[in-house]
């Protein structure tokens, strides 16, 4: 049933493999705590208490976050909500308060930040994954997209005629992201280089150096590796270059709905923690403003 369950994730709800896994994940982790606690793996059978009992184990035991204890909660009430669909179960036993999620504000990066990194220099005697790298984080931060959705950019994705970047997001849903002429110069140098060096067939844009597609750690270790470099921010991962991204447009005066689309939000909600972020044009305005501002 679990792997009926994940193909309907997949084929009919359009999720992502990373995702389907995640759920994947936490069901497996709950019917390993139903047998050791049952005897068995039949996690129809589950009621209340067993969901109520599990998730104290994890926060008192586990020690997980509010954050986690909400995705697992919500991954086990989907499924039961397909057990229901299926007639399988006649109620669900997932009725439990999920916690309060303390929300922290977005970590970015300043312009000045940014240019420490050198990253959108063009350098004719560049090695191969010195371009690349240096692409990845220019894309991450001219553009705004997602890990997973630069990992599966295709060559064939970019449209130098008109600029933009076909971005494939969550559920499969297809946007196109604007960029402008300094990092269309950028691609071509690293597309120039790959070709040059890379024996590969492989279309996929960003790959290794024995030519296969670049994979989730290895763009994360990248990302994370440059940027420790001129920061001592905890948080310096690739989603801190979205949030950069957003920051930065919203800074410089574009509105709230045209960032969503840009960072293929499903919902403003999602986009309006960036105008708590984004203190600098409100300082601005109340010194410019206020009669003892200054």
């Amino acid at each position: 049933m679990l792997e009926e369950y994940l193909r309907y994730l997949q084929y009919e709800k359009n999720y992502s493999s990373r995702t389907v896994s995640s759920y994947r994940k936490d069901i497996n982790q709950f019917t390993a705590y139903y047998s050791r606690i049952n005897n068995s793996t039949d996690i129809s059978k589950a009621e209340i208490d067993d969901i109520r009992l599990w998730i104290a184990e994890l926060i008192s035991v586990n020690k997980i976050t509010s954050r986690s204890v909400c995705r697992k909660l919500s991954s086990m009430k989907s499924f039961y909500k397909f057990l229901l669909q299926k007639d399988i179960i006649a109620s669900s036993p997932v009725d439990v308060v999920a916690p309060k999620i303390i929300k922290s504000l977005p970590v970015f990066f300043t312009e000045k930040d940014i240019n420490l990194l050198g990253t959108d220099e063009i350098l004719p005697d560049d090695s191969f994954e010195t371009a690349r790298n240096a692409l990845m984080i220019e894309i991450f931060y001219q553009t705004g997209i997602r890990r997973m959705e630069l990992i599966e950019l295709k060559i064939n994705d970019i449209d130098f005629e008109r600029k933009t970047i076909k971005v494939l997001g969550k559920r499969r849903k297809e946007r196109f992201v604007p960029f402008g002429e300094a990092l269309e110069n950028q691609i071509k140098h690293y597309l120039s280089i790959r070709q040059k060096r890379i024996t590969t067939d492989n279309d996929y844009l960003f790959v290794t150096k024995h030519g296969r597609q670049l994979y989730d750690k290895a763009v994360y270790n990248i990302v994370t590796r440059e940027l420790g470099s001129i920061t001592t921010k905890t948080k310096h991962s690739p989603h801190t270059l979205r949030h950069t991204f957003a920051t930065t447009m919203l800074d410089n005066g574009a509105d709230l709905n045209s960032i969503k689309e840009l960072l293929g939000h499903s919902s403003l909600a999602a986009t309006q923690v960036y105008t708590h972020t984004s203190f600098k044009e409100l300082q601005k305005l109340y010194q410019n403003t206020h009669p003892r501002a200054n």
